[in-house]
């Protein structure tokens, strides 16, 4: 998983297997026992008190305001990802990268690191601990990766194997989500099996299905998916099942390129910049800095109830959950035939519509927003108010 800055290529190196890797042109050098020549441009392995009838609606949001859906995206996508978010840059690490000047990293701009923390169920890094502190004390956000090897033991003895070596997830600010790093069987050569591990399609969707599980189970997170758009469509038949796991995409150039399916964005990419001047694999997040952060934290959710009595609409904003919620942004239409007179605080409307921002939220915590309205013509058999915050929407009938 780790990029060397001594040539286009990737060698892996297990612990049981002491390596001298001469590189040439492309040629790798990654954490195994063996070395693979790639192409040029190929991956790299690696309820409300005034109503009778409450009506509600309620998701997840992000710590930093965003509100996600909490279902997994919409499967049969396979797009293209963006260009690197300039600025947002992180790197990855293992027993293989050595001593780490974690503060020059942070000096060059590094605002995260994942560090290899574990494989199969037999191996935790001896450098792990070392890595990730020094991570941490530099001020950079890290977050731990695990080697899978799918033909030895099942996804879900993996991850637990993984959550107690290193991979534990805690809404602490600073720790971003275990990856789950799926690529090129690196043992070929001793294992027999091809770069599938010998699983089949059925079978390593099976696998990743059972690891990703777990992983939520034991820690209430998504873990990222490190793989390539190549491995996945090979070994998990482009599979589209995994669209809620946030996306590390590994592939060489300018560009993220084509995704696998199931994703319509990635989250982080590894390339092979060779500018780059951070230690081990040169990667980018795809997004800002604040969405990033985001991650390390725990997603709160946005409950919305309300009622409608008269002329009047009240809407109640909760947060159900344990982080603060900041720059909540809802938007409103009134149909059937009426328009705004009046909105609370922190609200602007204009003839059917009106948006608002909550400043912030904080947990266990509720806001109630209470609107005027008059009718604007001739009404239609159905009146009533439309609110959304994300996609948390709620619908409120006139009053009768």
């Amino acid at each position: 998983m780790i990029i060397s800055s001594a040539g286009e290529g990737m060698i892996h190196v297990k612990h049981r297997i002491a390596v001298i890797a001469v590189m040439a042109a492309g040629v790798l050098a990654l954490e195994t026992g063996q070395a693979s020549a790639l192409p040029s441009g190929s991956a790299p392995t690696h309820p409300s008190s005034l109503a009778s009838v409450p009506f509600s609606a309620s998701a997840p949001v992000l710590a930093g305001g965003s509100v996600l859906p909490d279902a997994p995206a919409p499967a049969g996508f396979s797009g293209l990802g963006s260009r690197r978010a300039p600025g947002v840059v992180g790197t990855d690490v293992s027993n293989w990268t050595g001593d780490i000047d974690w503060e020059a990293a942070a000096g060059a701009g590094a605002a995260f690191a994942f560090v290899h923390a574990s494989e199969g169920v037999d191996y935790v890094s001896p450098r792990f601990a070392a890595q990730y502190g020094g991570a941490a004390e530099a001020g950079l956000l890290r977050g731990a990766y695990h080697f899978a090897q799918p033909h030895e033991s099942g996804g879900a003895e993996q991850a637990d194997f993984f959550v107690r070596n290193g991979g534990r997830w805690t809404s602490d600010g600073r720790t971003l989500p275990g990856v789950l790093d799926l690529e090129d069987n690196p043992y070929g050569k001793k294992n027999r099996l091809d770069n599938c591990y010998g699983l089949t399609p059925e079978q390593a969707v099976a696998w990743v299905g059972d690891f990703t599980r777990r992983y939520r189970q034991r820690t209430g997170k998504d873990a990222i998916i490190y793989t390539t758009t190549s491995w996945w469509r090979t070994c998990t038949g482009d599979s589209r099942a995994f669209g809620r796991n946030p996306l590390w995409l590994a592939r060489w150039g300018t560009e993220p390129g084509e995704l696998p399916a199931g994703w319509k964005r990635h989250t982080f990419w590894q390339s092979a910049d060779r500018s780059g001047s951070l230690p081990g694999g040169q990667n980018s997040f795809n997004g800002t800095p604040s969405r990033l952060k985001a991650l390390t934290r725990a997603p709160s959710k946005i409950r919305l109830t309300g009622a409608a009595r008269g002329d009047t609409y009240t809407v109640t904003v909760a947060n159900t959950g344990t982080e603060p919620v900041t720059a909540l942004k809802l938007a409103g239409r009134m149909f059937g035939g009426q328009k705004f007179t009046k909105a609370g605080r922190g609200c602007r409307f204009s003839g059917t519509a009106v948006r608002c921002t909550i400043t912030r939220l904080g947990p266990k915590t509720t806001a109630r927003l209470t609107f005027t309205v008059t009718p604007a013509g001739p009404g239609g058999p159905k009146r009533g108010l439309r609110i959304a915050a994300g996609p948390v929407t709620l619908t409120l009938p006139a009053a009768r």
